[in-house]
This record gives C-alpha cells, structure tokens and sequence, in this order.
C-alpha cells in the first residue's frame, strides 16, 4: 500500500531537516580574530567572553572540541612577538585583579576543568603539549621560570 500524502510531504521534510542542520551549523562557536579582539574596549571584551562562555555551555563536546582547535591554531599561527604581547597583555590584566577575582577566576578554571569528560581532559592535556612544542626555546625557558615549584 503506498502512502501518498507521506510522499508529497517527504521533500518538505527533508528541507526543514536540512535547514535545521544549517541553523545549528551556523550557530556553532566561533573564534575570534586576535584583531577583532585587540579591537574591542575591556567591557566588550567582558561581555564577549561572557558570551563565548554561555554559548560553549551549550555547545555540544565536538563543538567545543572544534572551537578549543581553532582557537589553537590561531594562537600557533600568531608570530612569536603577537604572542608575547598577548601574554603582557594578559600578565597585566592579571595583576590588575583583586586577589578575590583572582580566586574567583581560579575556582571558575578548575570547575570547567573538573566538568570535562576524560577524554576531553586527555585531549586538553595533548592540545597544550602540542603548543608548548610550537613555542621558541626562550618562551619555553620564560614560561618555566615562571611556573610555581610543587
């Protein structure tokens, strides 16, 4: 027995299909460029990352997967003194804070760790090797003098 209705109705269904996968497509999590960044006031910033937060929040792991990779490889692709004044830049706003943001800030990093699946703390664990590699050897020395001894 054919079903006709179903028939006329099937490349309906398909197109809305189709358009709700392009929606959620499109809705995924991008990163931004360093120079729409350095662009942006601290409150845009503030407000962004925010942003950035509540939409990772909601991103399924592969999303936040592609995301944690793309924001990698634009941080790799970054040449050695963007880098360094991105690390000044964050250096400074750290000594900025409060030691209450800074503990607040601290707790809010552990928790995000902690919420992750042991996959994804392996992964997170692979992705830093890997930029440490790509780091110059007086990056790597800097970066180890300034590591607290455990």
């Amino acid at each position: 027995m054919k079903i006709t209705g179903y028939n006329r109705v099937k490349p309906l269904l398909a197109g809305v299909l189709l358009t709700w996968a392009a929606w959620g497509y499109a809705q995924s999590v991008t990163v931004p460029s360093a120079k729409e960044w350095a662009a942006m006031t601290p409150e845009q910033q503030v407000e962004r990352r925010a942003d950035l937060r509540r939409q990772l929040k909601d991103a399924t792991p592969q999303e936040r997967e592609a995301f944690r990779k793309q924001l990698r490889e634009s941080l790799q692709d970054m040449d050695p003194q963007a880098r360094k004044a991105l690390m000044n830049k964050a250096r400074d706003a750290w000594k900025t804070m409060t030691p209450e943001q800074r503990e607040k800030f601290k707790a809010e990093r552990a928790q995000q760790i902690k919420s992750l699946s042991p996959e994804e703390r392996h992964a997170l664990v692979e992705q830093r090797q890997a930029m440490l590699e790509k780091l110059t050897p007086e990056e790597r020395a800097a970066l180890r003098a300034k590591l607290p001894i455990k």
